[in-house]
């Protein structure tokens, strides 16, 4: 049953499989969005034209149905004319042609934007597919672009029958008036017949533009499976990852061991924690941390410290504090300045009387007993 619950495409689309569909050329669209559009472009410039189309197409009218007596017997007058014209009445309707196309360009970035991409050009044998032709036929796409068609073609229906019956008697009656008013009164019935289009085309762009948006991010729903297998790539794979941690953290504590025989010092807790620290007065303003552990990691410090001559201090709260407050490869903090220099000057001592064989008369030097560490800085202080 949980292998069955994976499969199934219950989860939403990420934002990388839709950044593929869009790659794809797979984005929501709404051709009625687009026709509404257009028929706005349309409606508007006939409404903010309609005079001066009105004037124009009134010269043209005009200008077709006045001739001479000459053009009467011309076997080429008539296409003259008519290519003339219609010359004309294409410069007149430019402006109402170039809203709509401008719509047309609008329309995409309305919803989902403009995009190239040549996938959707490329052959698929799969589109030549009866039964692949079949389901489309029967999907919810299919059923749905059905009701569509169907409700245009109602509101198509609706529109004429509602022309004829309310404006039937002014459409005959624009045989008998003036090139003038029939024209206008042509353009006044037409506004309201688009009007009256554009606002049935609003109710299916209402139902449409939803509808496609649910279809497109449906289409693109995500099983669990999938889920984790997009993670495991963006992100990689979790096991992969705790390997490869686990080996940077070996490959950092190899490092580190191999720090230790250089180190002046290893403060230990005695058996917990362990810190060592080098001083080199030419390159560092303050000594440095060059390795430090807790348990086993901390006994593998002085076992390398003993094995390499390396000195080890007891002092329990200055190597809680160091290891608490002073990262590897850092330098120690301020506040435990004091505390570390009481350590190296014990060391410079030391390291002196070795170099002179204990052939000095002074005797050898005495470790630090309870090096001071300020208030707040020693955990263990703290926790107790």
């Amino acid at each position: 049953m949980a292998e069955d619950s994976d499969l199934e495409r219950t989860e939403s689309a990420s934002s990388r499989r839709l950044e593929q569909a869009r790659e794809e050329g797979q984005v929501p669209r709404s051709r009625e969005l687009a026709a509404f559009l257009v028929l706005v472009a349309g409606a508007s410039a006939l409404w903010g034209m309609s005079g001066w189309v009105a004037d124009h197409a009134t010269g043209i009218m005009r200008s077709g149905l006045t001739f001479g007596r000459d053009a009467a017997f011309s076997s080429n007058a008539m296409a003259t004319s008519a290519l003339s014209l219609g010359w004309k009445a294409l410069l007149l309707m430019a402006p109402v042609f170039g809203l709509t196309v401008l719509a047309t360009l609008v329309a995409p970035a309305v919803m989902g934007g403009w995009i190239f991409s040549p996938k959707p050009l490329s052959f698929n044998f799969q589109r030549l597919d009866p039964l692949e032709g079949v389901k489309r036929m029967v999907s919810v796409q299919g059923l749905g672009e059905l009701v569509k068609a169907i409700l245009k073609s109602v509101l198509v229906g609706a529109v004429l029958y509602w022309l004829v019956a309310r404006h039937g008697t002014d459409l005959f009656a624009m045989l008998e008036q003036s090139v003038d008013t029939g024209i206008r009164s042509f353009f006044h019935l037409l506004f309201f017949a688009v009007m009256a289009l554009l606002a049935g085309v609003a109710l299916i762009t209402a139902i449409d533009v939803p509808f496609q948006l649910w279809r497109y991010y449906a289409g693109l729903r995500m099983t669990k499976e999938e889920v984790r297998q997009e993670y495991k790539e963006q992100e990689g794979d979790p096991q992969l990852k705790a390997r490869i941690r686990s080996q940077q953290r070996e490959t950092a504590r190899k490092r580190m061991m191999a720090d230790v025989p250089k180190a002046d010092v290893v403060v230990t807790n005695p058996t917990h924690f362990a810190v060592a620290l080098k001083y080199d007065s030419g390159k560092m303003g303050a000594p440095q941390v060059v390795a430090k552990g807790m348990n086993l990691v901390a006994l593998k410090i002085r076992e390398l410290a003993a094995e390499h001559g390396v000195p080890v201090l007891e002092s329990p709260p200055l190597a809680r504090a160091l290891h608490r407050h002073a990262e590897i490869g850092e330098q120690i903090p301020a506040a435990l300045y004091t505390a570390v220099a009481e350590v190296m000057a014990y060391i410079y001592q030391l390291n002196q009387f070795i170099a002179d064989g204990g052939r000095s008369l002074l005797p050898p030097p005495t470790p630090p007993v309870a090096v001071a560490v300020p208030e707040g800085m020693d955990p263990g202080a703290i926790d107790a």
